[in-house]
């Protein structure tokens, strides 16, 4: 079997504090294969993000990585210098990012935002460039592409800002996309046409995905494999299908039970006792066991790596046969 496109082998990344350290990711790993869209769910704060941003080389300023590997294509990302990985940037590895109009520059028009790429990286001229951000547009489903061209940011909607920035990342036809919940700030109808022109441009162009979101539902129309995080870790890994209707951590199986289910009317929601762990003092061993409702003896201390299950799936519990039960007795999707 060839190498996956992306492989991120134990990754941490760390804040310095006052009296030590907040590690937002520690020891995080998961694969991508060409052609494929990996999704990464988990609470806010569990580290998502800051994975992401890893990849690229996009963390925020204190932040900084302090182990593992981020293999793309061969290269070690944490490897090379920042100017190869500037590089890179855009050419072979775009994102696009949750908030549009932060992204987006405000006094630039957005066609010349879309060719800016091919324009300095690619070596266009000015009207190949033009035209390239005017196909760009109708790719993404940009009405009247040649007038929109001449707009600036705050001129479009929501939805049609996050065309652009699609756009933007196919603008230098990379390998792989890093998408940043990128429908958060959308209504339900446009973010139902984001995520189907994202699943059917994966579809065309054959372009890999990494999907960050904390909405389960958004994983599973987007996806075909999850990475599930918690307190900077991945804690499960495997086919949204199997993972999802068949969880073996009790924290992937707690957020699918958490998640609303129109046709079993109840008259509260389950939730996860608890709060995530300060991730400047997390707790020992699992650290998912002070929520757990499996917990045993056995958990409070050592460490809990991703241990591989059948059907290329893996879990960081090792009482996955408890959440197996459980689901037995109420399955996680009606009819399963």
């Amino acid at each position: 079997m060839s190498a996956p496109l992306l492989r991120v082998t134990d990754l941490s990344v760390e804040f310095p504090l006052v009296h030590g350290v907040l590690r937002a990711v520690d020891g995080a790993s998961f694969d991508l294969e060409a052609g494929e869209a990996l999704g990464v769910v988990g609470e806010s704060g569990s580290g998502k993000t800051m994975a992401l941003r890893a990849i690229v080389g996009l963390l925020p300023r204190t932040a900084r990585v302090t182990g593992g590997s981020v293999e793309f294509d061969g290269v070690d990302l944490l490897r090379i210098g920042e100017d190869a990985r500037r590089g890179l940037r855009g050419r072979s590895v775009a994102m696009i990012f949750q908030e549009p109009m932060t992204a987006l520059n405000p006094v630039m028009r957005v066609g010349e935002q879309i060719g800016e790429g091919p324009l300095v990286r690619l070596g266009y001229g000015r009207r190949k460039a033009h035209e390239r951000a005017l196909e760009l547009m109708r790719l993404v489903g940009i009405p009247d592409p040649e007038q929109r061209a001449d707009a600036y940011a705050h001129e479009l909607s929501g939805g049609m800002r996050q065309r652009v920035m699609i756009a933007i990342a196919l603008s230098m036809e990379p390998k792989l996309i890093l998408c940043d919940e990128p429908t958060t700030a959308l209504d339900v109808t446009i973010q139902d046409q984001i995520l189907k022109l994202l699943a059917s441009l994966r579809e065309r162009l054959g372009v890999s995905i990494v999907f960050v979101s904390h909405d389960l539902a958004v994983i599973a129309q987007t996806c075909q494999r999850v990475a599930v995080m918690y307190a900077g870790q991945v804690i499960e890994t495997g086919s949204v299908g199997t993972v999802f209707r068949e969880p073996r951590h009790p924290y992937t199986l707690s957020l699918l039970r958490s998640v609303p289910d129109v046709d079993d009317v109840r008259e509260s929601l389950s939730t996860i006792p608890g709060s995530p762990p300060d991730l400047a003092s997390p707790p020992s061993g699992c650290r998912f066991h002070p929520r757990c409702p499996f917990a045993q003896e056995d958990c409070v201390e050592g460490a809990f790596p991703l241990r591989p299950l059948r059907d290329g799936r893996a879990t960081a519990c090792i009482h996955p046969d408890l959440a197996a039960e459980d689901v037995r007795r109420e399955p996680v999707i009606a009819g399963a």
